[in-house]
This record gives C-alpha cells, sequence and structure tokens, in this order.
C-alpha cells in the first residue's frame, strides 16, 4: 500500500512586485495551513517523507504544516519538478518515488493537484482550495504502477471554519 497526502498552498499575495515563484502567502493562507495541519494531526498518520514545491509560497504552507505536526524542517526535500500547474511531472515525480517509501506529503500547486486527485482518487472535486489536502490511497507495491486509488479524505478550509 502507497498512501500520497497532496497539499495545495495557502493563498498567496498578488500585492508584493515579485516573480509568480517568489509570492508569499497572505495572512489567510497563513491561518488557513495552520488549522488544515492541526485537522491533520487529529487524523494521524503522518508521513515523514515531505516533498515541495520551490515556490515561496508552497514552501512556506509546507514549513507551517512542519511546524504544527512537530517535524523538522530538515525532512523537507525541495523538488523544482513540483512546481508544477498541469501535473504531468507531479505524477512523473511520484512515480520516479524509491519503493522503500510508502508514504508521502507533497505541497504545490493547482491546476496539477486538483486533476491528480480526480485523475488518481475516487471522490470527485471540482477545485481543491488554496490549503486544501487530498489523501489517497493506492493497492500497489511499485510507485511506477501509480492507478486509480481510493480517496481517503480531502480537508478543506472552509469546512473548518464557523
Amino acid at each position: 500500500m502507497k498512501k500520497v497526502i497532496l497539499i495545495r498552498h495557502g493563498k498567496s499575495s498578488w500585492e508584493h512586485d515579485v516573480t509568480d515563484r517568489d509570492r508569499p502567502l497572505k495572512a489567510r493562507g497563513v491561518n488557513d495551513s495552520e488549522l488544515i495541519s492541526k485537522e491533520l494531526g487529529v487524523k494521524g498518520d503522518i508521513p515523514k517523507t515531505i516533498f515541495s514545491s520551490p515556490a515561496n509560497r508552497a514552501l512556506s504552507t509546507c514549513k507551517i504544516f512542519l511546524k504544527s505536526l512537530d517535524i523538522s524542517e530538515s525532512e523537507i526535500t525541495v523538488v523544482e519538478d513540483l512546481y508544477d500547474f498541469e501535473g504531468q511531472n507531479v505524477i512523473n515525480f511520484i512515480k520516479t518515488l524509491p519503493n522503500d517509501v510508502n508514504e508521502v506529503m507533497i505541497f504545490g500547486h493547482n491546476h496539477a493537484f486538483t486533476s491528480i486527485s480526480n485523475i488518481f482518487g475516487d471522490t470527485y472535486i471540482d477545485n481543491l482550495p488554496t490549503s486544501g489536502l487530498v489523501k489517497l490511497n493506492f493497492e500497489i507495491d511499485d510507485w511506477k504502477d501509480l492507478k486509480q486509488g481510493i480517496t481517503e479524505f480531502v480537508i478543506f478550509p472552509k469546512e473548518l471554519k464557523a
């Protein structure tokens, strides 16, 4: 069994004159990421193998999650191919993971994560919102055999707000 948790970066700010890759999180992005990370902590079964897009907003979201889950930032592996909006690079990345790793958490972007969730999960998601999380389980032994799996759960910020 292989498991993937996909987490879309938190809401980012367009107020700064920076490149797309350097856009920071808005306060809402920080708050929503903290909210989702705490809910993931309650659910438990947290992967210790962590990958992030190099984009500031994705890496910042990743660091918020790790702090909340008491995981060292040294566990983050930044992967250029995760700075992907279509999804094919992310899929290729997952298919090349070492087989001694059974559970991963990946921080990245839309439309890639909504697309991957719908291709490989069994629950349709119209749009994975910022800070949204999807956990997918696969009955495979080898990542290269990635195929349709089961959507164990989704967590969206709006569902946790009163």
